[in-house]
């Protein structure tokens, strides 16, 4: 039997529907490959005993021509989604050994359609970070190196997805996205990264970073396996005030339809000054492949995407501080004993929380205090409005717009850490989308002089995936990305 960890998720589902292989086998070649790769630090907990279990009810289901779309998959869970009686920890000290006592509806969804859970994976503590240095368990390490050099980052806050996916230690990933932090490390690991419009994905059970701007999606290897995760995670849930009740399109449809005539946006603030040569190569080299797809390329403004990132960077902590409010080390996770409640306090957030969250705790709490509120955050809240105006004026113009992912490849572990503003800007041609909602994708499209994976996003309407996913097929279909990692962690 070959390699099943090498299978994307299309061909795991259709091998194990036509009985070419179980789901436990499946799933034990996975496990062996996350035992393998566990320098990677990719898991913070697995669950391989619960595993093997699923997979033995899954292979009961599969033997009756019984089961759904994903059926014995072999999947892995980013440690911000709740999950009954499993350790979740959100990357952070403060939670402790928490075990909820119940499901976030997109891991329910996935559990109904038959996903075998490996465990929960790596992340930036909170979702706060760009390079999964800030988790209380460790980096992350990107499969990805340069040659035999050193330790590169997954990119962040998805990092344990991205890693794991890429080194073929799950067919699928669960990830999160408030600020780029699903696209920009599918970007840095060569894998396929979606960020839905916002409502789509209940985020319900989701520990909570910055509520209008989470969102939940899926970190795969192809555009199809992406289809197919996001088909299952999402759908309407009336116990989150801001889930949609709209019907999602069918995505693995839209995988490989024709895109001639489409119009593709080029946003011309995108071109940034000291943009690496190689990206701005590629963006042009997207441009051909999507033109030779029959494609119309048109050029469009954003004026005030350069405003995005400031403002992100008041919205997403000031909702922060307010979120991270409830861990106070009364009702669970860690607790420090003080003098007194206040002392407590203190003690049990100085001690639980991570230098990067203490920081953008404090931005938030600073930008709404009096006499700061309409200085900062509701200046910034108006540019969030001018930027989804700019979207909406795009939209009479193209129908998606193609940018890059990232303004670099992946970096080394620890170069950034100590240089905040360095870091959030790794995030530019991310967060306007999720300040306005949007639906946008990051697909691998080569490599750089270095050999490290490089992404180019499509960036489509509200409530519009079917047109980012076809695009977003054909970019992939042009683009021909086969490269994977040397195994070198064997």
């Amino acid at each position: 039997m070959s390699d099943l960890t090498k299978l994307t998720l299309e061909a795991a589902l259709a091998g194990l529907k036509a009985k070419e292989f179980s789901s436990v086998e499946i799933t034990k070649a996975h496990i062996d490959a996350c035992m393998e790769a566990a320098d990677l630090n990719a898991f913070i907990t697995t669950d391989f005993t619960n595993a093997l279990k699923s997979a033995e009810k899954s292979d009961a289901k599969l033997a009756k021509g019984e089961g759904g779309a994903l059926e014995g998959a072999p999947l892995g869970i980013k440690d911000l989604f709740c999950t009954e009686n499993v350790k979740t920890t959100a990357g952070s000290k403060i939670l402790g050994d928490f075990k909820p006592q119940y499901e976030s509806t997109v891991t329910a969804n996935m559990k109904r359609d038959g996903m075998v859970m490996l465990g929960k994976l790596n992340m930036d503590e909170f979702a706060m970070g760009s390079s999964n240095e800030t988790s209380a368990f460790g980096p992350v390490v990107n499969p990805w190196r340069k040659g035999k050099g050193e330790d590169l980052v997954p990119g962040g806050s998805s990092g344990g997805s991205a890693s794991a996916v890429a080194a073929n230690m799950c067919l699928g990933a669960t990830a999160t996205d408030t600020g780029g932090s699903i696209r920009q490390p599918a970007s840095f690991t060569g894998t396929v990264g979606v960020k839905p419009t916002y409502g789509r994905c209940s985020r319900w059970g989701v520990v909570a970073f910055a509520s209008s701007l989470d969102q939940a999606g899926p970190i795969t290897r192809t555009v199809k396996d992406s289809a197919i995760m996001l088909q299952s995670m999402a759908g309407y849930d009336p116990k989150d005030s801001t889930s949609i009740n709209k019907p999602m399109p069918d995505l693995s449809a839209a995988c490989g339809k024709s895109i001639k005539g489409m119009k593709i946006g080029i946003p011309k603030e995108y071109t940034m000054d000291g943009m690496p040569r190689e990206i701005e190569d590629l963006w042009q080299q997207g441009i051909k492949w999507l033109e030779s797809c029959g494609a119309e390329i048109v050029h469009v403004s954003l004026p005030h995407t350069k405003y995005a990132l400031p403002a992100y960077y008041i919205v997403a902590p000031a909702e922060a501080s307010s979120n991270l409010a409830r861990y106070d080390g009364m009702r669970y996770g860690e607790r420090v004993e003080g003098a007194n409640l206040y002392d407590t306090y203190e003690r049990t957030r100085a001690e639980g929380f991570g230098k990067e969250v203490r920081r953008r705790i404090m931005m938030g709490t600073y930008v709404l205090s009096a006499g700061y509120y309409d200085a900062y955050y509701l200046q910034a809240q108006k540019v969030r409005t001018k930027i989804a105006d700019d979207f909406k004026r795009a939209w009479e113009k193209c129908d998606a717009l193609l940018t890059p992912t990232c303004p670099s490849a992946a970096f080394a572990v620890g170069r950034k850490l100590n240089d905040p503003v360095t870091m959030y800007l790794n995030d530019i041609f991310t967060v306007t989308a999720n300040l306005a909602g949007l639906p946008a994708m990051s697909v691998p499209a080569a490599l750089d002089n270095n050999g490290l994976p490089l992404g180019l996003q499509i960036i489509g309407r509200a409530l519009d995936e079917e047109t980012v996913f076809a695009a977003s097929s054909a970019l992939e279909s042009c683009a021909n990305f086969t490269e994977k990692p040397n195994k070198w962690w064997k």
